[in-house]
This record gives C-alpha cells, sequence and structure tokens, in this order.
C-alpha cells in the first residue's frame, strides 16, 4: 500500500452496497465500465483497454452527445484480481510515455459488512497539479462517478 501525501495526492472513499465481484467487473468489463465512468450527461467510449500491466487504458468522452474527444490515454500498472487495478496517464500502452504526465491512480476493493469498500488514492507529481486536479472538482467528479458505479452495480 503507497502511503498517503496529504500534498501531492486526493482520496476518496465509499461503500458500495453490492458484491466486490461485481464491482470488479464493472470496472474490468469495457462494456460496463463506459455505463459509468465518466459524470452523466456525458458520454464514455472504452478505445483500448487491456486490463494488465503495460495495457492500454484508452477512452473518450461525448459532453453533448455529439462527436467523441480524447478523455483518458494511459495504461495500467497493476491488475490484481478482485482487490486493486492501478493505472496512470503518464504512460500509454506498452509502458511509452505519454506527451502529458498528470496522475497515477490506484483503485483498491475490499470487503465490507455492506458490500465492497472503494478507495480511490490519485497520486500528483507536485503540489501543482494536485490542487488544479481538486480545483478541477476531483471530488464532485471522481464522487459521482463512484455513486454511478454504485448505482449500476447495486441495481
Amino acid at each position: 500500500m503507497t502511503s498517503i501525501d496529504p500534498s501531492l495526492d486526493l482520496t476518496i472513499s465509499r461503500v458500495i452496497k453490492a458484491p466486490r465481484a461485481a464491482v470488479w467487473s464493472a470496472w474490468i468489463d469495457p462494456s460496463k465500465f463506459e455505463k459509468w465512468w465518466i459524470p452523466a450527461p456525458a458520454l464514455c467510449r472504452v478505445d483500448g483497454w487491456d486490463p494488465r500491466p503495460g495495457g492500454a487504458f484508452r477512452t473518450l468522452i461525448s459532453e453533448s452527445g455529439g462527436d467523441f474527444a480524447p478523455h483518458i490515454d494511459g495504461c495500467f500498472l497493476a491488475v490484481d484480481d478482485g482487490e486493486r487495478i492501478v493505472f496512470t496517464n503518464s504512460l500509454v500502452e506498452g509502458w511509452r510515455p505519454a506527451p502529458q504526465l498528470f496522475m497515477t491512480a490506484v483503485i483498491t476493493l475490499s470487503d465490507h459488512p455492506d458490500g465492497t469498500e472503494y478507495n480511490a488514492h490519485v497520486m500528483h507529481r507536485n503540489e501543482e497539479d494536485r490542487k488544479m486536479h481538486e480545483e478541477y472538482g476531483f471530488h464532485d467528479g471522481w464522487g459521482t462517478v463512484i455513486a454511478q458505479l454504485a448505482q449500476f452495480v447495486e441495481g
């Protein structure tokens, strides 16, 4: 477990009232992932998806229902079945350096008496990037997609 540095990191947690296997499936299956990853009413399309270390993590966004534009172009760093997903947009598929570095996210899932404890730990390279991500609405945006995930799997 990576320790949290409040000057560089942002975190958000929630208990999702669904089994961990359902939450994991919603993360790993791209057809499910598209349904909750971007705050509605914007739409998500998975453009590259290979959940293994070095595999593509590429999504597109349509904010108005029109054309899709790049959203995230990154790669998976770790995929620990049912427990942890680590991805970054500092690298792209095949461990290639990304044109613009920004963040690395560690998503952990653990059993909870009410379902699944979902934790997102997002690390930034410097305080400026962390502050910018927070000002862009990290807590609202990530909170919204986690709520959408919960709604999707709690069904």
